[in-house]
């Protein structure tokens, strides 16, 4: 085998094993998994470049991490000005996550599940790329201050203080979660299943005073345009015309994790998505419901079979 063929053969490995974590730090980054693909293959791409030319890369993994985070950070900047101009609420692109397990079976596996979920990817926005970043990296993906700084083209002093800034910044707000998956699937449950029998009293039993929804239609999909606060409002939104999805087609339902948080996908007569939902769950009350219809943002989920319809 020639050293070309070697090549193609250990890039091809390397994605394999690395691609999970490149694509971990592209989507923290961009909350959008069709962007962190392009940016993964981008950032693969110009590591098979590197290698081609016979550029020693002693580590493949600083190098293709410290690629992905400069590309996101470029990227990030480009989008600020799109995401001001979006139509209603801006949310992430949804990811399907297997349900976690519980906190006193694998903790690190819950904080990898919260730092996922679309509360915390929302309150990245606060932050600006460069900050983002460096939290991330370090907080997330316990990456070094030397390491960071190699990325990010900042001294290591210069990282610390951003890094306490950002920590402080996301601290103040960083959501709560049920600690119990299985209490979290129980309620989320008795959620959709309330919505879908139009039960007002148990949705209300479940709903916290001061729940707020978010829906997100891109301007492209039915959603109310900004945030629905308080449980009556939020009740009246989730069993008032339309809240089943009889705009948009909806046939059938299926109970999912996303973003590492209870959730379910609303499908049309093909299985294709046409409502993602994810809920925040805290003290045994829904405390967040979000919404995403925009179809941009749900096509890479692909189709679903034999679909739970919802009950009526």
């Amino acid at each position: 085998m020639d050293t070309r063929a070697r090549m193609k053969v250990d890039v091809g490995d390397l994605y394999e094993t690395l691609r999970p974590l490149v694509f971990s730090i592209a989507y923290r980054m961009l909350g959008s998994a069709s962007e962190a693909e392009d940016i993964v293959q981008e950032a693969f791409l110009r590591f098979h470049r590197e290698s081609i030319k016979g550029t020693e890369i002693a580590s493949p993994q600083a190098y293709l991490s410290a690629i992905t985070t400069r590309l996101s950070i470029d990227h990030l900047r480009s989008a600020r000005v799109r995401r001001e101009r979006y139509t209603g609420t801006w949310l992430p692109e949804p990811l399907l996550t297997d349900p976690e397990p519980d906190a006193g079976e694998d903790a690190d596996a819950g904080e990898t599940a919260d730092s996922l979920s679309m509360a915390f990817l929302v309150l990245l926005e606060s932050l600006t790329p460069v900050e983002r970043a460096v939290f991330l990296l370090r907080e997330v993906f316990d990456y070094r201050y030397d390491q960071i700084a190699a990325v990010v083209g900042k001294n290591e002093d210069n990282c610390r203080q951003v890094a306490v800034r950002a920590r402080r910044q996301i601290d103040a707000k960083r959501p709560r979660f049920e600690a119990s998956k299985e209490r979290r699937e129980e309620l989320a449950r008795r959620f959709f299943d309330a919505v879908a029998t139009q039960d007002a009293a148990e949705l209300a039993d479940l709903l916290a005073a001061d729940v707020v929804a978010y829906a997100d239609g891109g301007g492209k999909a039915t959603a109310f345009p900004r945030p629905v606060h308080g449980r009556d409002r939020v009740a009246r939104v989730l069993l008032g015309p339309g809240a089943q999805g009889g705009r948009l087609a909806v046939s059938g339902m299926r109970f999912v994790a996303i973003n590492g948080q209870p959730g379910a996908l609303f499908l049309d007569p093909e299985g294709r998505p046409v409502v993602v939902v994810t809920l925040d769950i805290a003290d045994d009350l829904v405390q967040t419901v979000r919404a995403i219809s925009n179809p941009e943002k749900l096509r890479h989920l692909g189709t679903f079979a034999d679909p739970q319809r919802p009950e009526s």
